[in-house]
């Protein structure tokens, strides 16, 4: 028999927040931990995301990344993420300080659900995230 705890846990909904920037990482973190049933994991690198997503009893339910990080960037994680058929549906989120037009362009391209540039509003983020995990639900 399971307990409360379990079933809310079971309905509990993951974000993966995907960013080298630890101030970036702290102000999204604020902002999605105010959203009803979810957990906020973290990533400091697309490599390490990549791990996360393929993890054993991890569901990641929204991704959101920057674009700009050492190693691996963000649009080759949307690549990955978009490529592979267990992931392919995951809502994906872009907050970055990359200001240039074809950035936006080439990750809404690569199938991001959202753009945002730093500095971003942290309410506008959750808003965006709300809408992309429950849309109806909240309406």
């Amino acid at each position: 028999m399971r307990s409360d705890a379990d079933s809310s846990r079971a309905r509990e909904r993951t974000i993966l927040v995907v960013d080298d920037s630890e101030s970036s990482v702290t102000s999204l973190e604020i902002a999605l931990d105010a959203i009803p049933g979810v957990r906020v994991a973290f990533a400091s690198s697309a490599v390490e995301a990549i791990r996360s997503l393929n993890r054993e009893g991890e569901a990641i339910s929204a991704v959101v990344t920057d674009i700009r990080m050492p190693g691996m960037d963000g649009f080759a994680l949307i690549r990955h993420i978009r490529a592979d058929r267990a992931h392919s549906a995951i809502p994906i989120v872009v907050v970055t300080g990359d200001t240039d037009p074809e950035t936006l362009e080439r990750t809404s391209q690569l199938g991001a659900n959202a753009f945002f540039t730093k500095p971003f509003s942290p309410a506008a983020v959750r808003n965006t995230l709300e809408k992309l995990l429950y849309g109806a639900e909240k309406a």
